[in-house]
């Protein structure tokens, strides 16, 4: 489903760089982010969290999470065995989602700009990129531990407007969850929600995205319609 909503964003204006949000959106990841925080609070707690204790942890990156999890002074430790976890159970418990690759190859071989911005911690994005292959895509890649203020504040995109030299009209946003529609806004650059991993399906589904977006392949098509 393809929803374009009231905005008064201008449908035409060509799109010279897409920024991606990761988890839920470019990659099958959120069971192996919660089953990485639930080995250290099994570790150090001796318990195990609900997805919605952990879900609201996200925001900053995972350095945030240990600390409140486990306290300052064994949040460097906790956070090494969450990122030796997630390295070591990434190819069991995530993947790349079917046809982001063929998107991002497009993209590239078109000559869009093309960045990354999440709220992971700059250790497992990485991970991630190198484990899924996908790294060589990005232009730039802005974690949550590369910037001040995090999502849903906008200092991300603004990084990415600022690096490149480009107007807000030219960028889309492209992320699963209320936070990334909140930096766009902020921003003043267009949102595509995309709902196919969102663990806030719903509320991302009923908000005032630019774009709704429920399979890969949609994007897809509207993304060829709209960089030519």
């Amino acid at each position: 489903m393809n929803n374009s909503s009231s905005s008064n964003r201008s449908d035409h204006n060509r799109l010279t760089c897409v920024i991606f949000d990761l988890d839920g959106t470019l990659t099958r990841t959120n069971d192996l982010i919660f089953a990485s925080f639930n080995h250290v609070a099994m570790k150090y707690l001796g318990k195990t969290l609900t997805k919605e204790e952990i879900i609201g942890l996200f925001g900053p990156p995972e350095e945030h999470g240990m600390a409140v999890l486990v306290g300052d002074d064994q949040a460097a430790t906790a956070l090494d065995d969450l990122c030796k976890y997630y390295r070591a159970y990434h190819s069991k418990l995530a993947s790349l989602h079917h046809g982001i690759d063929e998107v991002l190859r497009y993209l590239k071989n078109h000559g869009v700009k093309i960045a990354l911005f999440t709220g992971k911690g700059r250790r497992t994005t990485h991970i991630t990129l190198e484990e899924l292959s996908i790294g060589q895509y990005f232009d730039l890649v802005v974690s949550g531990s590369d910037v001040a203020h995090h999502k849903p504040h906008h200092e991300g995109i603004a990084r990415v407007l600022e690096t490149f030299s480009l107007q807000a009209s030219e960028v889309l946003m492209v992320g699963d969850a209320l936070a990334d529609l909140k930096a766009s806004r902020a921003a003043g650059v267009r949102m595509a929600a995309v709902v196919w991993d969102s663990y806030d399906r719903e509320r991302v589904i009923r908000s005032d995205a630019d774009y709704l977006f429920t399979e890969v392949q949609e994007l897809f098509l509207w993304l060829q319609q709209h960089i030519n």
